[in-house]
């Protein structure tokens, strides 16, 4: 068996099939529940080899009250080893929507050092309208793996962090909820959470950077990321998730500077944060 490395933040669901008994290959299913109204393949099935990367409940930091935040890079560390990932490994990150909650743990990786990774474009859905045979149960690793995170602490940014960035205008602030819930117009799916948004921060629904449950073109994602080629970008959401799309959206538009809001709207939004919100 050969080694591979990924070509691209993003690869197909052929690339996948053509490398997936590659020996350093491992590949992940970051499914989440979706918020909102996203919908999710119905099917139990898994991508052949899948280990399960549970961010939501598992692999996050446990001392808080906010969903799935990032964990230290020590957990980070021990949880990847049990997965039986290693230093060399090569992660392709998946889920049960197309792209939505695999950003997430691509992002994740990245954040922890770790550049061999990419998301499969349109997740599971992409696969299995390929032809392409699944798997009724997720894989249990085997070995232990010598994986060791690097941290990159500027990829994962908090609340003060940002409220300085809305004021300066090296900056652009992007948030990747739905318009309605951004202007105020439409509830938070979660409880005791203000409507609206940060003042000065610029709407770009998640939905926007994909056709059909698949990320756009890279050209037509450059038209969309033009203005903010020369700004540093900061990514929020509901909860930190899909503030990872528009990050891999741009990040495929050849931007750099980037960096996710950890807390996003689930930290900004209380009632009790003291941080501004404005309404339109």
């Amino acid at each position: 068996m050969t080694k591979v490395t990924v070509p691209n933040a993003l690869v197909s669901a052929q690339w996948l099939k053509e490398n997936l008994l590659a020996e350093n290959l491992i590949v992940v299913d970051a499914s989440m529940k979706p918020v909102g109204n996203v919908v999710a393949s119905q099917t139990i099935a898994y991508i052949p080899g899948s280990l399960r990367f549970d961010f939501d409940n598992e692999i996050r930091e446990h001392n808080t009250p906010l969903p799935h935040m990032m964990p230290t890079a020590e957990f980070f560390t021990e949880e990847m080893q049990k997965l039986g990932i290693d230093e060399d490994s090569v992660i392709v990150a998946y889920d049960n929507v197309g792209v939505y909650a695999s950003p997430r743990a691509w992002w994740m990786f990245r954040a922890m050092g770790h550049d061999n990774v990419a998301v499969l474009d349109g997740g599971l859905p992409a696969w299995m309208e390929a032809g392409y045979e699944t798997s009724p149960a997720l894989a249990t690793p085997s070995v232990r793996g010598n994986f060791a995170s690097h941290p990159r602490p500027e990829l994962i940014v908090d609340s003060q962090t940002v409220l300085h960035a809305l004021n300066d205008s090296a900056f652009s602030v992007l948030d990747a909820r739905s318009a309605g819930r951004f202007t105020g117009q439409e509830p938070e799916p979660r409880a005791g959470l203000r409507g609206g948004h940060m003042p000065g921060a610029v709407n770009i629904p998640f939905g926007e950077t994909q056709v059909s449950g698949e990320m756009k073109s890279p050209a037509l994602l450059q038209e969309m990321f033009a203005q903010y080629k020369n700004k540093k970008l900061i990514f929020s959401c509901g909860s930190g998730v899909t503030a990872c799309i528009l990050a891999l959206a741009a990040e495929q538009a050849g931007l750099k500077n980037l960096a996710v809001y950890d807390g996003s709207w689930a930290e900004w939004g209380r009632e009790d944060s003291g941080l501004p919100v404005v309404t339109e």
